[in-house]
């Protein structure tokens, strides 16, 4: 059953596709972030159109942005469904920016549905239902804008019901008790399955990496209030585990990312993490760029205000 959170309360919802059908007003979209997930990424699609394009017509476009895989990526997700944009190809005059918050930002010109849900590309073991789960808040209360995932994630002996992972629970977690306590009920903060409403997303600013996620719920929170946000329960999430290393350099983004909005050190924010390997000459140093970068609110660049039927603003260009 689908529990969504909203005023720190649970409450129980168990939707189908075709309940929410005859809820649906507008165009649904759905996106994957997708860099080297060939081995996964075509089973999404592929069950995302099978259980709700084909079955039932909810959601209207599946789009696979492919930030430059160099594996079967854009082909596979092409073959399942989906429409595959190359991240470099849009909006090509704003150049580049590494990292996942690119790619989700660049969705927003690339789509066109009412409400965007977001899913990782890289989960195994994927279920539709993760998306009419999404979904359920949003078609269902006028009030909620944007939902966030909640799920167990699997271990090596058994589950961690209602845990995060590692950053989420060392350094997101502490964060948002700390300086936003009225997030502090979001179970999974950090989760890369979410959903929201066009008229919230396209005001947001998009962070770089991995601080996009933490970012967005803050931001959000600042823009629309707590009400505007939920979570809901999808089950279980099985996907790839990281490295420490790789870890740490998600927690110096995060923590990046809130001290930006804390106003901390005045924007001077240092760039760049030092980590230590064990070579053939003992211990060496390895410094990685750590710095976060912003991409404005989509809805002040012009070409996604034409193309998005804002009136008031200059041409489209071309992706």
């Amino acid at each position: 059953m689908h529990r969504w959170f909203k005023h720190r309360t649970y409450y129980g919802h168990d939707f189908s596709p075709g309940e929410l059908l005859a809820r649906k007003v507008g165009p649904i979209s759905v996106v994957l972030p997708a860099l080297n997930e060939a081995a996964t990424v075509g089973e999404i699609v592929a069950a995302v159109r099978r259980d709700l394009v084909a079955a039932v017509p909810l959601v209207d476009e599946i789009v696979v942005i492919d930030p430059g895989s160099v594996d079967a990526t854009a082909s596979e997700a092409a073959a399942a469904g989906a429409a595959v944009f190359a991240e470099e190809r849009i909006l090509t005059g704003y150049g580049r920016v590494a990292g996942k918050g690119e790619a989700l930002w660049k969705s927003l010109y690339a789509t066109s549905g009412d409400i965007v849900v977001f899913v990782d590309a890289d989960l195994e073991d994927f279920d539709a239902s993760l998306v009419t789960g999404l979904l359920g808040p949003l078609l269902t209360e006028d009030a909620v804008s944007y939902v966030k995932a909640s799920y167990d994630r699997p271990l090596a002996k058994g589950l961690l019901p209602g845990g995060g992972g590692r950053v989420t629970e060392l350094v997101a977690r502490p964060l948002l008790n700390l300086h936003w306590p009225q997030l502090a009920g979001l179970v999974q903060p950090l989760a890369g399955e979410f959903a929201g409403r066009r008229a919230l997303l396209e005001q947001l600013p998009f962070v770089s990496g991995y601080g996009i996620e933490f970012a967005q719920v803050v931001d959000v929170f600042s823009l629309a209030g707590v009400d505007a946000l939920a979570q809901v329960e999808v089950g279980r999430k099985v996907h790839r585990h990281q490295s420490d290393e790789a870890l740490g350099r998600m927690a110096a983004e995060i923590i990046h990312a809130a001290w930006a909005r804390l106003g901390i050190h005045g924007g001077t924010l240092g760039g760049t993490l030092t980590q230590f390997g064990r070579g053939d000459g003992g211990l060496q140093p390895r410094t990685h760029q750590v710095g976060v970068q912003e991409r404005p609110p989509m809805i002040t660049i012009p070409e996604y205000a034409a193309r998005h039927a804002r009136p008031g603003c200059g041409p489209t260009e071309s992706t």
